[in-house]
């Protein structure tokens, strides 16, 4: 939705992530996805730029980021905000129950979901080893590269353990998942969006984060199994896909990086 004050949106903004084929993680691919579908859902047009050294860019450390005109936003909530004070707002005709379900599935995403990725990553010691070390560090030579993995592992599991989830096995994080897909599943119903009709930033965030899942390569498929269980869950992504991302720049959209991925539309 735009207000009729809306401020125009510059040709030349820019969504700015790690580099797609060798070095994205799960976690930050799914949350840049979530940004460039809110955009899209927007109807404002941004170009991915691809940068070896973006987590270092960014004004909180965390991608994606985007830089419209003089200013830098990162993370899907302030972009949100940063938008919605230019005049374009997804959930305006929410009454104000609906906003505050909307930011509680929100929350749920946030604290099940990408907990679940950023465990997996830096917490199952064969996914470390065989994927996040090697692509993480990959735009780096030795020893350099091994040092960033190291640090970066070293910040995550520290917040694992602040919030309790170090001690977590991975079927429990699993379960986690499992659960969360279930209340997604379970609120979405048959409905084509999550607040019926239109698209909030709730569904911009499921789609990422459920896309993502579905079509990143892993050790194993366990993960992604937990989402194909709930068919309604991938009927939504294929729709977000087809709607939003279909006949897009392959450079700029979701689909783009096959070599790591496999597309949900057989």
């Amino acid at each position: 939705m735009m207000c009729p004050s809306a401020e125009p949106w510059p040709e030349n903004a820019a969504l700015y992530q790690q580099l797609k084929e060798d070095q994205i993680l799960l976690s930050d691919n799914a949350s840049s996805l979530a940004v460039q579908a809110f955009l899209q859902m927007c109807n404002l047009p941004i170009r991915v730029i691809c940068r070896a050294n973006a987590e270092y860019m960014s004004p909180s450390g965390k991608v994606p980021f985007i830089h419209v005109g003089n200013q830098v936003v990162s993370e899907l909530g302030p972009i949100v905000q940063f938008v919605k004070a230019k005049g374009h707002s997804l959930s305006d005709g929410l009454d104000e129950v609906q906003k505050a379900e909307m930011k509680a599935y929100m929350e749920l995403v946030n604290n099940m979901l990408l907990t679940a990725e950023l465990y997996l990553q830096w917490c199952d010691d064969v996914t470390v080893e065989e994927i996040t070390h090697p692509r993480y560090g990959s735009p780096y030579p030795w020893p350099l590269n091994r040092i960033l993995s190291y640090q970066k592992q070293w910040e995550v599991r520290r917040k694992m353990k602040a919030i309790g989830w170090a001690g977590k096995t991975l079927e429990q994080v699993l379960e986690d998942v499992d659960q969360c897909c279930h209340a997604l599943s379970q609120r979405l119903g048959t409905q084509p969006y999550f607040f019926n009709k239109q698209p909030t930033e709730l569904d911009a965030l499921v789609f990422g984060h459920l896309f993502t899942i579905l079509t990143t390569q892993l050790i194993t498929d366990e993960l992604s199994e937990k989402v194909k269980n709930y068919s309604n869950l991938t009927a939504f992504c294929r729709r977000i896909e087809q709607q939003y991302f279909e006949g897009q720049e392959r450079d700029s959209a979701a689909i783009a990086a096959r070599s790591s991925k496999r597309s949900l539309l057989r």
